[in-house]
């Protein structure tokens, strides 16, 4: 295929790549589906890449002569090695996927629709930005809170089935806003609980990007107490890396309301984040724990977690510089929030011990942030009695100590 001369004109101009379903955008120039679909839906872009005049319609129209000229010039060079492109399938049409939503309504028909709409998500773009117009994703939310009330293996079965679809259709925000109510936060909390792997993912998920859409003052009334648990348990299942980081963030959105740091704590975030960060070397990751380490440990309850932990100093003292500037600020941070208002002589003492201390002054000595610096200092002169004659602390960073 490399060999062969392609004309300019078969080529996409996004990717510069033969077309394999030509289509033209409202401004006239012809692109590949897949690559312009990926530039409006999943880059969210609003001009059309060649003219760089906005898009005020998005409808894609088959460029059926073009497709046909790529078609028959395959086939003459098929003795170059050239294979001929299938005709494509043309994207359903919104009374089709009107039809199936009224057909999923009988219980005899439920299962086969729920199956079709599953299958005609996966196609391409398009149908997705179809399904969500016509109102899929509140007729899928609906069906998920109602079967997660009937504990029925058909019901559960139709609930992950639906679930997953709503997953796929990876919705614009007004559409995760259609979906964003109390019943259906709550149907996703019980789905987290008795689901199978994968619907645990795709509930924690959803739940992300609901709250990333949701007023904050609303956030504490939606959230069950029983969703700290279920997230705590889907941290601890590690069922996979996307799932975890979805489920940190949900953590970090909802632990800044309310009493729900207290919540989180006493659901066991803080000894599972600490035995997480022993063993994570994924950069983001680390951030997101850290983040979540220093929200729960602005309350008492946190601090006293991490404390009791006989990892907890260290492992946060460890990933100072190690990880990224936005970690070390957050892990400056959380030594800073214990040695400011936990610091018994025996906490003091074991930050001397366990190395915190000898770090801190390390990293005054390295470039790295100012208000990282300023917090490092205010923390050695708070406790200067108690650490700077201390022996624990190298001779070539003890003349970092300030005066």
């Amino acid at each position: 295929m490399a060999e062969v001369e392609i004309p300019p004109y078969f080529l996409c101009p996004i990717t510069l790549d033969i077309m394999k379903d030509p289509v033209t955008i409202s401004t006239g120039i012809t692109y590949d589906r897949d690559s312009i679909e990926n530039w409006i839906f999943s880059l969210e872009k609003i001009t059309c890449p060649v003219t760089k005049q906005l898009l005020f319609d998005t409808e894609l129209t088959p460029n059926i002569t073009l497709r046909r000229l790529i078609q028959s010039w395959c086939v003459l060079h098929a003795s170059q090695g050239v294979e001929r492109l299938p005709t494509p399938k043309a994207p359903t049409s919104r009374s089709q996927i009107l039809k199936l939503l009224n057909d999923a309504n009988s219980p005899d028909m439920q299962m086969n629709c729920l199956q079709r709409l599953k299958s005609i998500s996966y196609q391409n773009q398009a149908n997705k930005r179809c399904m969500e117009t016509v109102g899929t994703a509140e007729f899928l939310a609906f069906l998920i809170v109602q079967k997660t009330l009937d504990l029925e293996s058909e019901s559960k079965q139709a609930c992950e089935v639906a679930l997953s679809i709503l997953y796929n259709l990876q919705l614009s925000e007004s559409g995760v806003k259609s979906i964003s109510n109390q019943e259906f936060i709550e149907a996703l909390r019980r789905i987290m609980q008795w689901g199978s792997y994968e619907s645990r993912a795709y509930a924690v998920m959803l739940l992300e990007s609901i709250l990333e859409v949701t007023d904050p003052a609303q956030i504490v009334s939606t959230i069950n107490p029983e969703s700290f648990s279920q997230c705590i348990q889907i941290l601890k299942d590690e069922i996979s890396q996307k799932a975890t980081k979805a489920t940190l963030k949900v953590l970090i959105n909802i632990c800044q309301w309310g009493r729900n740091r207290i919540k989180a704590v006493e659901a066991g975030a803080v000894n599972l984040l600490i035995d997480l960060l022993l063993d994570y070397s994924d950069k983001r990751a680390c951030e997101m724990i850290l983040v979540l380490l220093d929200l729960l440990c602005q309350c008492a309850e946190g601090r006293a977690e991490l404390l009791n932990h006989s990892a907890g100093l260290a492992i946060v003292s460890k990933k100072i510089l190690r990880v990224s500037q936005v970690a070390s600020e957050k892990a400056v941070k959380i030594l800073y929030s214990v040695s400011r208002f936990s610091a018994t002589p025996g906490v003091l003492q074991e930050m001397l011990q366990c190395g915190v201390v000898a770090k801190l002054c390390l990293v005054l000595q390295v470039d790295c942030g100012i208000k990282i610096k300023e917090r490092i200092r205010e923390m050695l002169k708070l406790h200067s009695r108690a650490w700077r004659n201390s022996s624990c602390i190298p001779n070539n960073l003890i003349c970092s100590y300030p005066s």
